[in-house]
């Protein structure tokens, strides 16, 4: 297999993000329809699928594997796939393995995954008032995050908080999580809402440029940039008052693709090359008709070779419709 996976714009791909299902226990109201269809469980890759694509990802050089959803704990078995896939930081083929999840699961799983080696999670949490969560959520219950986030800390994992910023729901609130994400010991990154997927709400409502909320930080907080990176597409500063990290995720208003080193695998075995658009290559059928990985290999060398530029986002009024169909679930957080 080859070294490495170099894009037509020389960038090198060294992080994979793998959905190992498109279920989740919450139906966030910018995220999924609330009565949304699942797909049948023979479309799915199994965990022992999953493994071999994964390896074969790591041989051809990714350095950062991330486990998504939906929401990954709640796939069946999921801690056989993560202790397979802890082989790889033991031999030093995989830098970091880590995971984002909703926080519902972790009180559970966290000891474990701290005992296959992973090291930091990233938990989506959009509110810290019970109420306005079980809004957003539909079905979810703050609490149970917050134990699993206390039951996290104490296995040593370490937490980046994410949040969706959305105008009219959290705005307001978002200066006060940081400080309690910061107070924690917790990184926060806050991310614009992205049209993807057909969903119950207009997100022309509930979009927040990042730029703006930035400006409303900076009216109270000292923001100083800083290189700091996780091998993801957030920019950093530095709070001065805090002496936490706080991330921008800025697909709309300034995208991060020129630096992009990143492709996402769904559940079913589809590669997308960029989140934000639909040219995708099927990786499940070279999977599951070659006991060897070289068709795969080569399947995956082609699609590479097709990685775009960038995305073309876009959200405002007279584009209603989504700029992909399918929903971030589908797709890997």
């Amino acid at each position: 297999m080859t070294a490495s996976m170099i894009d037509p714009f020389g960038r090198a791909i060294t992080y994979l993000r793998v959905s190992v299902t498109d279920r989740c226990d919450f139906r966030c109201v910018y995220c999924m329809a609330e009565d949304m269809h699942f797909l049948p469980k023979k479309d799915l890759l199994s965990l022992e699928e999953l493994d071999r694509l994964c390896s074969v990802f790591i041989e051809k050089g990714v350095r950062r594997l991330r486990l998504t959803g939906g929401e990954p704990l709640v796939r069946k078995n999921i801690m056989h796939l993560v202790h397979q896939l802890s082989r790889h930081l033991e031999n030093g083929s995989l830098d970091e393995l880590t995971l984002t999840t909703n926080g519902s699961q972790l009180e559970r799983f966290a000891p474990e995954l701290a005992d296959c080696g992973v090291r930091r999670v990233n938990v989506s949490l959009d509110t810290l008032d019970a109420e306005k969560f079980r809004a957003i959520t539909r079905w979810g219950i703050l609490d149970k995050v917050m134990r699993g986030i206390d039951a996290a800390q104490a296995a040593g994992l370490k937490i980046k908080i994410n949040t969706v910023a959305l105008r009219g729901f959290n705005e307001d609130e978002i200066p006060e999580m940081m400080l309690w994400a910061h107070n924690r010991g917790m990184d926060m990154t806050v991310i614009e809402t992205m049209p993807m997927g057909e969903v119950d709400v207009d997100r022309t409502d509930q979009y927040l440029p990042l730029s703006e909320l930035r400006a409303r930080l900076e009216r109270r907080f000292t923001l100083t940039d800083i290189p700091y990176k996780t091998g993801g597409p957030a920019r950093y500063v530095e709070v001065a008052e805090t002496g936490g990290r706080l991330g921008f995720i800025t697909p709309l208003t300034h995208n991060f693709c020129e630096s992009c080193n990143r492709v996402r695998v769904t559940c079913t075995g589809t590669l997308y090359m960029c989140l934000g658009q639909e040219d995708a290559a099927d990786l499940r059928t070279p999977l599951r008709t070659s006991e060897g990985n070289e068709l795969l290999s080569q399947a995956i060398d082609e699609a590479i070779s097709r990685k775009p530029k960038g995305h073309d986002f876009v959200i405002d009024r007279r584009t209603r419709r989504p700029a992909v169909s399918r929903h971030m679930s589908v797709t890997g957080g």
